[in-house]
């Protein structure tokens, strides 16, 4: 069975897990500075997808200046090309769209095709963050 739950920082036990599998996926998997990994994280709603009560994945989204930003989406790999990437990003975009504001993200080269069949548009040039090729996408409005 699958659930997706939505939190704050203060919710430790699903805090801790979402902070597992961004260790996991991105330091570990991605070679990203820890320090670079963490920030923000009092301004965010985050997200845990959990499968059968594990957490396989997590999200995180907030308000900037420019809009919404999407943030840290991480599904472990063994859990990957098999939909839960796209259930957790469906449930932050039923919260998110109401709030009427821009939604953005940064995508890393790998994931861009998977983002413009969501409805996101490269926007600009190529930029490194964390060391890692990305591209601003922005999603089309309706």
């Amino acid at each position: 069975m699958i659930k997706i739950k939505s939190f704050n920082i203060g919710s430790e036990k699903l805090y801790r897990q979402a902070l597992e599998i961004r260790r996991k996926v991105f330091i570990d998997g991605q070679n990203v500075d820890p320090a670079l990994e963490i920030g923000n994280e009092e301004k965010c709603t985050h997200y845990l997808i959990l499968l059968d009560g594990q957490p396989i994945g997590t999200a995180r989204w907030r308000e900037t200046e420019k809009g919404v930003k999407l943030e840290r989406f991480a599904i472990l790999g063994e859990y990957r090309n098999l939909g839960y990437g796209s259930k957790i990003l469906d449930k932050v975009m039923a919260d998110i769209i109401p709030l009427g504001r821009m939604i953005y993200l940064n995508s890393q080269l790998k994931a861009m095709n998977y983002y413009q069949r969501r409805g996101f548009i490269k926007t600009g040039e190529i930029f490194k963050e964390a060391g890692i090729d990305h591209y601003l996408m922005v999603r089309k409005t309706d």
